[in-house]
């Protein structure tokens, strides 16, 4: 991956344009905003994990109940009129809580999935092993390139260190490992997660969007961060004139936001701005007193599209939390965490994890 470079350098301009992000209008109305979305109670959960789908571990070379845990986190795509739905699930065996591997599960009503047998990509004995092993492979984000490759962010976990990687795929079933998205070098060590690709919609497809002759990516798991890429292989970390991480959204206090923030699916590009859906954790004390100590609801947030680092507005209170049994008792509790969106029969169907356990649906 490409040395990391200042933002000055990058787009040759003024530090100052990155003052004012956590000043937005107050007086917008949202109506920018991916707005309502329901929750569809009738199906959901719509994923439950399973003892019943068994995998050949690469690494331990043994079978290994490989969703038997838990499955949450999803990632979705449209592809040939079906929903592909590309989720992180875990077996009861490794270490950290269990081994995460990615499972395929497919549906042709956005509500119904069947599950693929066998994962789709995890660790293995190849040159991202002493990144994956053994917490393994998370939460996927797949947009498409303009030559119809998946691209896909996720994280790895090797039981110290969270790190944000990259792969690609035709097919959604084969997969090429391209290493740390933010490089081997000064960040390579850097706790990195949740790559949200900067794109368009084009039907019902979703497709990277270059904006000033490069692709821009949303990432991080406390405050949020960018990193820009002229081919969505090789990306920079973007940094102000003294080397250090830009910031682009932060936690409020007094809010359902106030302990952390992280980027939900992919970011959309609309005519009124860039369009970031994301989670949020609650502090107890200095946050929202109606909801409980770290709930994670989802908020959404605007940001320039000619200038993806500025931001221009931000929902005041959340559009999903923890409402439902599934959503507030699980491996966490209380967690909605929202990774899957995509425009299907003419709606938006939004997949997200509920209490680290099982995967539900809303649309709008």
């Amino acid at each position: 991956m490409k040395k990391i470079i200042s933002v000055i350098g990058l787009l040759g301009i003024s530090a100052g344009l990155f003052c004012s992000f956590d000043t937005p209008n107050k007086q917008a109305k949202n109506d920018w905003a991916l707005l309502p979305f329901t929750k569809v109670d009738k199906v959901n959960p719509v994923l439950t994990p399973s003892n019943q789908q068994v995998f050949q571990c690469p690494i331990l070379k043994k079978e290994v109940k490989w969703e038997e845990k838990d499955v949450f986190n999803p990632a979705a795509v449209v592809r040939n009129g079906k929903v592909y739905m590309v989720y992180r699930a875990e077996d009861k065996i490794g270490k950290y809580a269990g081994t995460s591997r990615l499972g395929l599960a497919i549906s042709d009503d956005g509500l119904h999935f069947k599950k693929q047998p066998q994962p789709i990509f995890y660790p293995s004995n190849d040159t991202q092993k002493k990144y994956e092993w053994e917490g393994g492979c998370e939460d996927p984000r797949i947009v498409e390139s303009q030559d119809g490759r998946y691209i896909m962010t996720y994280t790895s976990y090797d039981g110290k260190t969270a790190r944000l990687l990259l792969a690609t795929s035709t097919d959604l079933l084969h997969w090429q490992k391209h290493g740390l998205v933010l490089g081997e070098g000064k960040h390579k060590n850097t706790w990195s997660k949740s790559g949200a690709i900067v794109a368009e919609r084009k039907g019902s497809k979703i497709v990277a969007k270059k904006i000033n002759e490069l692709y821009w990516m949303y990432w991080g798991d406390t405050n949020l961060y960018m990193a820009t890429s002229p081919d969505l292989i090789h990306w920079t970390a973007l940094e102000d004139a003294k080397g250090k991480l830009v910031e682009v959204l932060k936690p409020r206090k007094g809010k359902f936001d106030s302990q952390l923030v992280e980027p939900g699916p992919f970011a959309l590009s609309t005519p009124k701005g860039i369009v970031l859906i994301y989670n949020s954790a609650n502090n107890g004390k200095d946050g929202d007193k109606k909801l409980p100590n770290m709930t994670y609801s989802a908020g959404q947030a605007l940001f320039n599209t000619q200038n993806p680092a500025s931001l221009k507005d931000r929902t005041d209170t959340y559009f999903m939390t923890p409402d439902k049994p599934y959503e507030k008792t699980g491996q966490v509790n209380n967690v909605c965490f929202v990774e899957g969106l995509v425009y299907f029969k003419n709606q938006w169907f939004l997949y997200y994890g509920t209490a680290d356990s099982k995967i539900a649906v809303a649309v709008k």
